[in-house]
């Protein structure tokens, strides 16, 4: 007899998984397309409550030192369900353009925004693969990621791709976990995102996938500021500051384009 129970689909990351470095993965974009396109629907709720209400703080001051003028076109890369994208658009850019590889995500992004206010500055949202940037050279002065630029499969090549979109004298900013300095909040910090963390998030969004056994994994294999800054100077860049967040949990990296 034919069951009537759809089959559920593999988890893409297991803790086997997890025991290597997730970003050697081959098929990593694959694993992230499938773990986000599982979490999105509640994405927003458990950023918030696992942040402890952090997240559109960190969000509002990448904003404030991207000093976003009424000339300047903005691409917000991995951009998600848009928490970013909609501070962005607040400070009153020409253009902003919203990027995610995850279509799920950019369904959320989408709907949130037809509840903005009348005569919001318009945001444009497309999927899109920050390692191939469907946009021309010099081609915006703003370009920002939050908590994305580790999910690509070759980070490297995707601020290259930034550089490229850029105009001389364009702004990136990378927002991204870091690991606190100190020991103290190192430990508290290890040990919320590694077994609090994972178990809640996890039962609050009923995910199979692993996405919260793959985040704090993704953020302890990943480039510290130090590295963030090196592989960003290697395609071009000069590091304008590093910006430790909340004990050092996050950090902003920005960095700009040389003038011509």
């Amino acid at each position: 007899m034919k069951s009537t129970h759809e089959a559920r689909p593999a988890a893409a990351w297991t803790a086997t998984d997890l025991q290597s470095n997730p970003h050697d993965a081959a098929d990593k974009a694959r694993r992230v397309e499938s773990m986000f396109t599982a979490i999105a629907p509640r994405y927003d709720l458990n950023n918030r409550l696992h942040s402890l209400w952090r997240d559109q703080a960190w969000r509002r001051a990448t904003v404030a030192l991207a000093a976003i003028t009424p000339t300047d076109d903005v691409i917000d890369m991995a951009c998600g369900t848009g928490d970013l994208t909609e501070l962005l658009a607040q400070a009153g850019p020409r253009s902003i353009v919203g990027m995610d590889f995850t279509e799920a995500m950019l369904g959320v992004a989408r709907r949130k925004a037809t509840r903005r206010p009348m005569g919001s500055q318009p945001i444009e949202y497309r999927q899109g693969d920050a390692m191939n940037i469907d946009l021309p050279a010099d081609s915006c002065d703003v370009v920002t990621i939050a908590f994305g630029i580790r999910n690509v499969d070759d980070p490297g090549g995707a601020a290259a791709e930034f550089a490229r979109v850029l105009r001389p004298g364009g702004r990136l900013l990378v927002l991204e976990f870091s690991t606190p300095a100190n020991p103290l909040m190192r430990f508290l910090n290890a040990c919320y995102t590694r077994h609090v963390m994972p178990l809640t998030a996890g039962l609050l969004a009923g995910d199979r996938s692993g996405a919260y056994r793959y985040l704090p994994r993704s953020v302890s294999t990943f480039a510290d500021p130090v590295a963030m800054a090196d592989m960003l100077r290697e395609v071009g860049f000069t590091i304008a500051g590093q910006h430790p967040l909340t004990f050092g949990t996050c950090t902003i990296t920005v960095a700009h384009t040389s003038a011509v």
